[in-house]
């Protein structure tokens, strides 16, 4: 089981990190591990969208699905001939 980690406290190892003190060092000054100092940090790089801009996303990720498929039977059937 795992204890959530208040916000002072993740924003408080972001900015010792941030100015130069190692991850396993802060790590281990406030016991928590390296992998989740890492996974804070990817996720303030990683952009947030909104869900209108990730159902859009979604959308034409569906509709690209669906021309390959096309494609991918006007071949077949091109082989066939």
């Amino acid at each position: 089981m795992f204890k959530r980690v208040p916000i002072e406290t993740k924003q408080e190892v972001l900015a010792k990190v941030k100015s130069g003190q190692s991850v396993a060092e802060v790590a281990k000054q406030y016991a928590v591990s390296t992998k989740t100092i890492y996974t804070w940090l990817q996720n303030e790089t990683r952009p947030a969208i909104s869900i209108l801009e990730y159902n859009r996303i979604r959308k034409e990720n569906e509709e690209l699905k669906k021309i390959i498929g096309i494609i991918t039977l006007e071949l077949e059937r091109g082989k066939k001939i």
